[in-house]
């Protein structure tokens, strides 16, 4: 049975109207009230489990009394409950069960987009590593690079930012982009360079046969048709909280690997390369930014459109 469990504190004036509205509700399981046992915020400490179909409706509730404001609201996922009561309750939400529960996947893409000073070092590290999977043509370490970069925390920020049209929201993740691309394109530039300079690139690589480097710098119809795909399926990932498809989505897209590339063929003196790399970059991170926002919007139409049939359906 797929719930959430809530954990609230109430100021006691607004207490009565909360336990009101989460008692009359079917899908309110294991609802326990506890008067002023609460503190900073002090008030009463509210606690139960909602149905994840109608967890929505729910919050968006408690929400309206503005417990959110006046007191406080956690969120927590249940990994496994077994409640007889609620049978009847999640039998008639129907195809609501699986409702993806909004606050939650807005929480989870906005914990993606926060910048601390590590997601600059994962970038420049991840840079690096690419650095040396292209003059080594090893492949490998092209995935372990994009498995590192952090950077696809910051595109589906941005996605959430223009769904929810939140400038700052926007401006900050392209900033985060734009630093830290730059920062890693710059120290793997350094770092390519001493690699040229003591000679430790691959006879291979020196002598002109760079497999890995061609794919990355040789932009076309599958760079866009496999950014859109991965920003489908980044998107809906986070939504379900699916992990091991968003690790996935880190490894089909060539955004490090491009960066990494810019780098190395600037400082082997290739500017034909550096700059089929750079529209690589820049094709995969505009594509998952539009395909982001655009697969967040469809998604929240179709559950919308799933909640009215529902609810007709009920009433008939």
């Amino acid at each position: 049975m797929d719930m959430i469990h809530v954990r609230a504190v109430s100021p006691p004036d607004l207490t009565h109207q909360v336990v009101d509205f989460l008692s009359g509700d079917p899908s309110v399981l294991n609802l326990i009230v506890q008067r002023a046992a609460a503190h900073n915020p002090d008030g009463d400490g509210i606690v139960c489990d909602v149905l994840t179909g109608a967890a929505n409706d729910v919050l968006r509730a408690l929400r309206a009394l503005h417990l959110d404001s006046r007191g406080s609201i956690v969120i927590e996922p249940v990994d496994m409950a077994f409640v007889g009561g609620g049978t009847a309750a999640a039998q008639e939400l129907g195809p609501l069960t699986h409702a993806p529960v909004w606050d939650q996947v807005e929480a989870r893409i906005r914990a993606q987009g926060s910048y601390a000073p590590s997601f600059y070092l994962y970038l420049v590290i991840a840079g690096l590593l690419g650095a040396v999977g292209i003059v080594t043509n090893s492949q490998i370490l092209i995935v372990a690079a994009m498995v590192v970069g952090p950077e696809y925390g910051a595109i589906v920020s941005i996605a959430l930012g223009i769904d929810r049209h939140n400038g700052p929201r926007i401006r900050q993740g392209l900033r985060a982009l734009l630093v830290g691309f730059l920062l890693a394109i710059v120290v793997t530039y350094l770092f390519a360079l001493l690699i040229r300079a003591c000679d430790f690139e691959s006879k291979a690589f020196s002598l002109g046969f760079r497999p890995v480097s061609n794919l990355i710098d040789t932009p076309n119809f599958f760079s866009f048709a496999v950014a859109g795909l991965a920003g489908i399926v980044g998107v809906v990932s986070l939504t379900e909280a699916k992990t091991s498809a968003l690790l996935g989505v880190f490894i089909s897209v060539t955004t490090i690997p491009a960066a990494a590339d810019i780098a190395v063929s600037a400082a082997f003196g290739s500017g034909s390369e550096a700059w089929g790399s750079f529209v690589q970059l820049l094709v995969n991170i505009v594509v998952l930014i539009v395909v982001g926002t655009a697969t967040l919007r469809c998604q929240r139409a179709v559950w919308r459109r799933v909640a009215l049939r529902h609810e007709r359906t009920s009433k008939s």
